[in-house]
């Protein structure tokens, strides 16, 4: 009965985590729970799905696609208002390379 338990909260876990973070969810690092080259606090990605663990597939803009742990990871989803000015600044990146 107990593993049936288990199995019933990490279920829960999942279903909560998929609501809080569903696929396309932007998000940055505060800290990892161990040390990664190449992730320092202040960057973002993007959530591409979710394990069994749970972690938080990631695909970051850096290219790695190092998971997240939401239970021992620090991070935050970035707000609508973080998220437009980044969809902006792509729009202008990208007109100015059209520009040129």
């Amino acid at each position: 009965m107990h593993k049936f338990q288990s199995g019933e909260v990490l279920q829960r876990q999942k279903e909560r985590l998929k609501q809080m973070y569903p696929v396309g969810t932007r998000i940055e690092l505060n800290a990892l729970c161990n040390d990664e080259r190449d992730m320092p606090p202040g960057l973002r990605g993007t959530v591409v799905g979710m394990d069994d663990q749970p972690a938080l597939l990631m695909h970051w803009d850096n290219g790695r696609t190092l998971s997240l742990f939401p239970y021992e990871d620090s991070f935050r989803k970035l707000t609508p208002e973080e998220i437009a000015n980044e969809q902006t600044e792509q729009r202008q990146e990208v007109s100015g390379i059209n520009l040129t």
